[in-house]
């Protein structure tokens, strides 16, 4: 577990975390459909979050997760279905918690007096620190064309490429083969669900 890895120490009979001093996790997105562990994850991360040792911004598939659970009609792909699996082996309480805490998440976190950004798939300088829908479906989607590629999935558009933001934009969304630092963005998502990471010796800006 990459917690442990950064100091971490985790119960994971009891989800009790205890952070090293002063240190908090911002989780990304996506804490469903992305690897075999989908309620651990959940379990985990809505941990922290009460204990008030992490934030986390929503993801397009905790989205979709959250609509199916409410009883929409949604396309189950891309990981949907193992997740739905899982979640089937649990009692209803645990389902009625996992309901309402996708639904608290928020689209984005301002850090730092404006100066460290989170979201799920980046937010450019004008949608920052705003509500609206058009400022939560980029957090959740990125940059879009509209149209959507032969996978079935959406054209996206690099716009940390014109960012020229003073903020440092973090988020995950689109996986790259390491973190992809670009005019002061960073890309976090090495797709390590589909089996491929960044190596540690990579070099990781301090800043992160």
């Amino acid at each position: 577990m990459r917690l442990r890895y950064l100091g971490y120490s985790v119960d994971t009979n009891t989800y009790v975390v205890q952070p090293p001093q002063g240190h908090q996790v911002v989780f990304v997105g996506d804490l469903c459909d992305r690897g075999p562990k989908n309620v651990e994850v959940l379990r985990l991360v809505m941990a922290m979050v009460k204990q008030g040792h992490a934030w986390c911004v929503a993801g397009n598939h905790d989205v979709k997760l959250l609509r199916y659970l409410r009883g929409a009609k949604v396309k189950v792909s891309h990981g949907l279905g193992t997740t739905i699996e899982q979640l089937a082996t649990q009692g209803e309480e645990f389902i009625e918690q996992v309901k309402a805490f996708l639904d608290s998440l928020i689209s984005h976190y301002v850090f730092d007096s404006g100066n460290l950004v989170i979201a799920h798939a980046g937010l450019i300088e004008k949608y920052q620190g705003r509500a609206s829908q058009r400022v939560r479906n980029f957090c959740l989607y990125g940059d879009t064309t509209g149209e959507t590629d032969e996978y079935g999935l959406p054209v996206r558009l690099p716009w940390a490429n014109d960012y020229r933001g003073k903020a440092m934009v973090v988020y995950g969304h689109t996986p790259t083969p390491i973190v992809e630092d670009v005019n002061n963005t960073f890309c976090l998502d090495t797709g390590c669900v589909f089996g491929v990471l960044a190596l540690e010796s990579e070099p990781v800006d301090p800043r992160l």
